[in-house]
């Protein structure tokens, strides 16, 4: 943030990351019918990844594609060599994808050839490096599926050795209930898809029961808990708290670390040798940084470009650090966390109470602000787009939101499949019900997304010209997130300065401004460049008459402290002017009309062309 310089990872490509859930991605069955089945609704392939997709993609200016998914979950849909699952274990008919049923291979309900499942993602992978895209795929080391099996590598199964008759042992892959455990004892009794009675019980857990996902230590987990999934065990009793400090240290051999380590890091192992560049790692608070430290120690010798990020979130109980989980992780080797408060910020603005000036308070200090993860939709939120939230203002809001984040800090920024069109995700599709997410646990395809897709020619035909305009406009949010100022400059917020600044975006009778304003500065060193980001967050009225004040201290230090100073947006209008430096602080900058949901990415210098 301001005076604390950039990221210190200058001549970095900033990572723009393209979710793409390959179940509903390429899907071009449109019949969508509620709870319906593979057969019915369709599933997206490997294949559907095509070149078309692939080069469009690399045309909006993105770096990276996360396949959301990929990595065989549990299901009720049968396939080569393995059987549906029972209804029980399963939320949706498709089942969720962090539900992982075998860390070693991928879902056959993603391949033409299910039997050439691997072969089919393999040639997947190299597609994206022939288009110069570098890909993640989801880690997920807190949970697996109940039915947890590996049929590639059974030698690496968890809980095949493990000491059922104790809560918890270091070696143990799970943890095991005890019959005083609350839930009735014996055996586990899991939900209905209801949520009432119905659900069953699993077979295998008859004389023993395991902890779920969600650290939920019962006999009859809820239909609100990760019920569906075990948790593992990293060495470390959570119920006795935080403090892991008795775990080995980054530089502990292969034989002195608890076994769920070692598997885990043959994990890591597969998948980079596989040729995946980098993992986004779920719910990456609740395992011990001293894995992370190890493991991520491990896979840098293995590869030194190797990307983490991780989905992380502080006010989590779970987490396993009594300080900021945040902060560790960046520390145990993370190269991106999420940035969740900001975000959450932001959606408040329009569902209130909050306004643009309290951005500021929740943003990240620090090295941190520098390299957390941007987003304004991914598969755990509600769609912007939605009419459920985010004001329902529709498409319209993910400009200023997007353009708010993304210039935020030099991490990753992510969108999600769909929001480059506006996919509002209305309707129940199945088990998640309507709850303006598109869901996790159902087949069913995205019907603005399709229109892009567009029979797999990914050329947009079917799509509206609003659409089509928004999907340009996130291409150049997207070129401009890559220049120099947003990957190396420090990041200078200017609302503090327009408090009393009547000119600085009120509406009505507002006081301070700053409620549907906001602004700031990123810059490089002294004689890089320079950008001005202006936001008008409200839905429906222009800002008008605005004169944004640049304060004296900000503009010598990024090297405009004199002379005649240029300004040029290069986002979404043609709008330029030219003016002084004094001017700036004594008078502000007369900025155009702004209309509702707009931004402005302006390029500042004193000789722009």
């Amino acid at each position: 943030m301001k005076g604390e310089g950039g990221n210190g990872k200058a001549g970095r490509e900033r990572p723009r990351v393209y979710q793409l859930m390959v179940r509903h991605f390429g899907n071009t069955n449109e019949a969508r019918i509620v709870d319906g089945d593979l057969e019915e609704n369709g599933c997206g392939k490997f294949a559907d990844i095509n070149d078309a997709a692939l080069v469009s993609l690399g045309a909006m200016n993105f770096t990276h594609v996360w396949l959301t998914g990929v990595l065989e979950h549990a299901s009720r849909t049968p396939s080569p060599g393995q059987p549906a699952e029972e209804a029980a274990l399963v939320k949706g008919k498709a089942g969720s994808p962090y539900a992982i049923r075998d860390y070693f291979d991928v879902s056959a309900d993603y391949a033409e050839n299910p039997e050439r499942r691997l072969v089919e993602f393999r040639q997947l992978l190299a597609r994206c490096e022939r288009h110069g895209l570098k890909t993640l795929i989801d880690f997920v080391p807190n949970h697996v599926a109940r039915s947890y099996h590996s049929d590639l590598l059974p030698e690496l199964d968890f809980g095949a050795r493990d000491q059922r008759d104790v809560f918890f042992r270091r070696d143990n892959n799970f943890f095991y209930l005890g019959k005083e455990d609350p839930g009735g004892g014996p055996p586990l009794k899991l939900p209905g898809a209801d949520g009432g009675e119905g659900g069953g019980v699993f077979a295998p857990e008859t004389e023993f029961g395991r902890v779920t996902g969600n650290n939920v230590r019962s006999w009859s987990p809820s239909i609100h808990d990760w019920y569906e999934t075990v948790k593992l065990n990293y060495g470390h009793d959570f119920t006795t708290g935080h403090d892991t400090g008795h775990l080995p240290g980054p530089e502990a051999p292969v034989e002195e670390v608890p076994d769920t380590w070692r598997k885990m890091d043959a994990v890591l192992d597969y998948w980079h040798r596989m040729g995946v560049s980098g993992y986004r790692a779920d719910m990456a608070h609740m395992v011990p940084m001293e894995f992370w430290r190890w493991a991520i120690a491990r896979a840098r010798e293995r590869d030194p470009g190797v990307f983490f990020v991780a989905e992380a979130y502080d006010g989590d109980e779970a987490k396993l650090t009594d300080g900021n989980v945040l902060e560790a992780l960046l520390g145990s080797g993370f190269d991106a966390v999420y940035d969740s408060p900001t975000y959450q910020l932001v959606q408040q603005i329009y569902e209130g109470p909050k306004w643009g000036n309290d951005i500021d308070a929740v943003l990240p200090k620090g090295e941190r602000f520098y390299a957390s993860a941007r987003y304004a939709e991914n598969h755990d939120e509600v769609r912007l787009a939605s009419p459920l939230r985010w004001g329902g203002l529709g498409m319209k809001v993910g400009k200023p939101v997007s353009s708010l984040l993304f210039g935020l800090g030099s991490g990753p920024v992510m969108v999600y499949n769909g929001q480059e069109v506006g996919e509002p995700a209305t309707g129940r599709a199945g088990f998640s019900g309507e709850d303006g997410r598109t869901t996790l646990f159902d087949y069913w395809s995205l019907p603005e997304l399709a229109k892009w897709v567009n029979g797999h020619c990914y050329d947009g035909g079917r799509l509206s010209q609003e659409q089509k305009k928004l999907r340009d406009w996130y291409g150049r949010l997207l070129q401009l997130c890559g220049e120099p100022a947003f990957t190396n400059g420090e990041f200078r917020p200017l609302n503090s300065a327009n408090l009393t600044n009547p000119a600085g975006g009120r509406l009505g009778d507002e006081a301070p401004s700053g409620h549907w304003l906001y602004a700031y500065l990123r810059a490089e060193e002294e004689g890089g460049q320079v950008f001005l980001v202006v936001i008008n967050l409200h839905g429906e009225q222009t800002l008008g008459g605005v004169k944004l004040i640049i304060p004296e201290e900000d503009l010598r230090e990024i090297g405009c402290g004199a002379g005649e100073l240029r300004f040029r947006d290069r986002l979404a209008s043609d709008w330029s002017a030219t003016t002084t430096a004094e001017a700036l602080w004594k008078e502000g900058l007369a900025l155009p009309d702004l209309p509702p949901c707009s931004a402005m990415y302006v390029e500042v210098g004193k000789r722009l062309g």
